[in-house]
Parts: C-alpha cells; structure tokens; sequence
C-alpha cells in the first residue's frame, strides 16, 4: 500500500518537472494573492489623503487644487486620467499626470517646480503629488483610455516614446523592448505584459498608480518607469522629464480601448 506522503511526493515531483503546469500555478497563484489583498487596499489611504490635498489650500499663494485644468476643464477630475498624457496650451508641453498636477502646484499654489524635482521619491512635494495621483486616477476606474492625438505635440510625443522604448544601451544592452515586446516572458514568477499593443484591462499602463505590497509604498507611472530604468542600469531620469512623459504617451496610445483599473495592489 503506498503512503500517501509518497502519492503527494510524487504528484509535486511531477508537477515540477512540467513547465507548463508550473508557469500556469505561478500566475494563478499571484492573481489568487492579488484578490486577497484587494479588500482593504491600503490605496484607498493615498487615495483619501489625495482627495484632502486637492481640496486643501497650500503653499505661497494659499490655494487649492480646485481649479487645476487636467485636460478636461477647471476642476474636472473624472475622465481626466485615461486621456493623459495630453498637449496643454498654456505650458506649451505635452504632460503626463504627475507633471501636470505639479505644473497646478506651480501656477495655483505658488510652488516652486524645481523644488518638486528634485525631491526624491515618495517623500515631501513628490509624495503628494503620487497621493493626488492616485485621487484624480480613481476617479477614473474602469473608463476606457482614449490618449489624443490631434496636436502635432501629441503625435511627437508618442514617436520619441516609441524610439525611447525600443531603444537599446547601459552595459546590460536592455531597452524598455527586452522584457516588453514578446509574449510569454516573465520575470520573478511574474508576467510581463506586452507593451507595443492593447494588453488589456487593468495590466501595464491601465495598472498605476499601484500600492506595492513588498516595499508598502504607493508608485505613480513616474516611480515606475524610474524604476525599470534602474533595473536596466541606465540613469535614473528626473521627475517629469521628456523621455517619460513620452513613454507614457506611447503606451497610453497603444492600452487605447482598455480600461483602468487603478489604485491596483502589486507584489
């Protein structure tokens, strides 16, 4: 009679030597994992004390936020995340979420923009502008994006996104294309989405901001790209500078169609 330590020995040892069970097991158990942290999604604090800082009157000029132009008219919050980045006349730049509420901070409070930049991540000005980030983004949720691409600005803006993309360098020789462009990669038992196409609701752009479980911090877009240019040791690009925004033009234009699925919770 075989003991059933043995029977479950054996099923694992087999399991194991399939590839295909395994990769199957990995991305089921981290969606699993996902769905069990979402109640309660430690977010939903960025996203209140994001609501608190837009409505608050702040820096030299003692103003709120209330005013600020997100693409959509004074004021107007929902709607406005799924079509940004996006060109604004009175900037004269195409501006991705993050700098064009530090360009509000500028104009209607009174802040100082090199101040904002550089501020490291996650603390002081930056902080804030990732909790209102993630206000003005949740407004949002399931909306499909739809990025414009009328203004000369705008359709520039995606063309250097996509040279930035597939551009390869560092002494790794990466580019945004080695871990973005092939189906079926992952990385750390965790699946890479395809970027030069729609990958679907709620994955890749669609996806941040997203509180990261395994350093408990609230990323932006901004946070994210930064940090995959660390990974491919290139270096480290400035808040809101050019090539970012770009970036995120060129996969906005390229999730149009998929809905948003922000404030997500990642590994």
């Amino acid at each position: 009679m075989n003991h059933p330590l043995t029977l479950t020995a054996a099923a694992l040892a087999l399991a194991a030597a399939s590839p295909a069970w395994a990769q199957r097991s990995a991305a089921e158990g981290i969606a699993e994992y996902r769905a069990l942290l979402a109640d309660g999604n430690p977010a939903e604090l960025y996203e209140a004390k994001g609501e608190s800082l837009w409505k608050s009157k702040r820096g030299p000029k003692n103003a709120s936020l209330e005013q600020c132009d997100l693409g959509k008219g004074p004021g107007v919050v929902k709607g406005a995340f799924v079509e940004l980045p996006r060109y604004f006349a009175d900037t004269k730049k195409v501006e991705d979420l993050e700098s064009r509420l530090a360009s509000c901070m500028v104009q209607l409070q009174g802040y100082d923009m090199a101040e904002i930049v550089k501020t490291p991540f996650g603390r002081g000005l930056q902080a804030d502008i990732t909790a209102l980030a993630t206000y003005v983004a949740t407004a949002s949720k399931g909306m499909p994006f739809n990025l414009p691409q009328d203004h000369p600005e705008e359709k520039r803006s995606y063309e250097v996104g996509k040279r930035v993309f597939f551009f390869r360098g560092g002494p790794m020789d990466f580019s945004c294309a080695s871990c973005h462009s092939t189906d079926n990669q992952r990385i750390r038992l965790q699946d890479l989405p395809v970027l030069t196409k729609n990958p679907g609701d709620g994955i890749g752009f669609a996806a941040w901001p997203a509180y990261r479980v395994s350093n408990g911090q609230m990323w932006g877009m901004q946070l994210r790209i930064n940090d995959c240019y660390r990974q491919m040791r290139f270096p480290y690009p400035i808040f809101a500078s050019e090539p970012t925004i770009a970036l995120s033009t060129y996969m906005g234009v390229n999730a149009k169609g998929a809905k948003s699925a922000v404030p997500t919770i990642k590994r």
